[in-house]
């Protein structure tokens, strides 16, 4: 792709408004443009890696048995008043009514949506365990709107309902989730550590967040830095491994404000193991048993003829949220370095010929290296406008791609001045730097 025909729109400076990195990186380079307030248009550079991001999540749904449907966002107000949260929820909710004066709301979540597709579709328990999940903007009339697209009204999440027939078995879906969190973030190479958190107004007595430090964030966390070193990549998807993985986890102190006990908190974790900081919420998970389907009729016919509610949970990933928690964990404010994560960077790589109107040289080798790049499934970003070696670097670091070919005066031969970002150039073939970014993508 050649800059010059990319939709970038790249400021030279900081937006006033935007207060924290990520708001001020999504403005600068382009990647998103404010529509109203908390309300974002997601253009072509951001947009992309969000789909990257939503991809990952979708994949690793799938991997522990999840099923991808899709509800509206627009939601009657009936199955709401039915769960009793229609008048509780608060005034975060939008609600309209149609044109045949029929009250509805704008979904700020999907308990009530989903229970009902499960009662009016399954009857018996040979049909548990489910797993549904799908991903769809999601809108929440924040009294507030701030810090971009991390405090927005508007956002782009994934959500997942578990529905068992008993309350082990519901623990087992839970779990599944647990871990696939953990995959899911480290995908995205990001710390998520999950810590006991309040349930809020989704309900139930069990629920994680996964919090990833960050000095921008607004949730104050009490841990033990020994969760730190903790490994679940190798757990199978069994009750027993599950369940063993997550208690390797609670073994050290971890929760949020919310839960937070200062005389548990030190006499469990010795001084020099404690850390008070702040961090950034990812995902969240809840297990609320027969909250909804008792107040709803989800139930299911049992062996001997009895009838039991079905037992439920939710598992919510803010998929646009993570765009901007990524980059307030990897971007470097001091020398304007993004570097993303090559799992869901917008390009593999950026190209860099020093171009000048009598010499199109360098250009036309940037294009022909594209070409190897492209067999070998590379995606790459050519800069080939007329701006001198700094601008165009500043620019690219901005953007962020992984890696970048500087083509100039020391790129002679079958040798080329390779880096990654932020880090010295060495000279390389294409041959050994297809290799490098290949291994990587792997």
């Amino acid at each position: 792709m050649l800059l010059s025909k990319s939709f970038v729109p790249i400021l030279k400076n900081n937006p006033s408004e935007a207060k924290i990195k990520s708001h001020q990186l999504m403005l600068r380079a382009g990647m998103i443009k404010q529509a109203s307030a908390g309300i974002y248009s997601w253009l072509p550079l951001g947009f992309k890696i969000m789909k990257k991001i939503e991809e990952i999540v979708r994949q690793e749904q799938n991997k522990i048995g999840a099923q991808e449907i899709l509800m509206p966002t627009i939601q009657s107000s009936d199955i709401w008043k039915e769960s009793g949260r229609y008048e509780d929820y608060g005034e975060e909710m939008l609600r309209i009514k149609d044109r045949q004066n029929r009250e509805m709301l704008y979904g700020p979540t999907n308990e009530e949506q989903v229970t009902e597709i499960f009662r009016s579709s399954l009857k018996s328990y040979k049909s548990l365990p489910q797993l549904l999940y799908h991903i769809q903007w999601k809108f929440r009339d924040e009294i507030r709107p701030r810090f971009g697209i991390m405090r927005g009204r508007e956002f782009y999440m994934k959500d997942a309902y578990s529905f068992d027939v008993s309350d082990e078995e519901a623990f087992f879906s839970y779990n599944k989730f647990f871990l696939s969190y953990l995959r899911t973030f480290k995908r995205l190479a990001l710390t998520a550590i999950p810590m006991a958190a309040d349930t809020g107004p989704i309900g139930g007595n069990l629920s994680h967040e996964f919090i990833i430090l960050a000095d921008t964030g607004e949730s104050k966390i009490f841990t033990d830095k020994r969760i730190f070193d903790l490994n679940s990549n190798d757990t199978e998807l069994e009750k027993n491994s599950l369940q063993q993985m997550r208690n390797k986890f609670e073994q050290y102190y971890s929760v949020t404000d919310e839960k937070f006990n200062k005389e548990e908190f030190e006499k469990v974790v010795s001084e020099e193991n404690r850390l008070i900081t702040k961090g950034i919420e990812v995902g969240h998970i809840f297990y609320f048993g027969d909250k909804y389907s008792k107040a709803m009729g989800a139930s299911v016919d049992l062996p001997g003829g009895k009838k039991d509610f079905v037992k439920m949970g939710s598992y919510g990933i803010g998929v646009s949220r993570l765009v901007g928690a990524i980059i307030e964990a990897k971007f470097d404010d001091k020398n304007e370095i993004m570097k993303w994560p090559l799992s869901v960077a917008p390009y593999d790589i950026a190209l860099v010929p020093m171009v000048n109107k009598n010499d199109t040289s360098a250009l036309d080798k940037a294009i022909n290296i594209n070409k190897e790049l492209i067999k070998n499934n590379i995606d790459a970003l050519i800069d080939d406008t007329d701006e001198n070696y700094s601008s165009k670097i500043k620019k690219m670091n901005l953007i962020g791609a992984p890696y970048q070919i500087i083509i100039g005066k020391k790129s002679e031969g079958d040798l080329l001045e390779f880096k990654e970002i932020g880090e010295e150039t060495q000279n390389l073939s294409l041959a050994k730097i297809i290799e490098i970014i290949k291994k990587q993508k792997n």
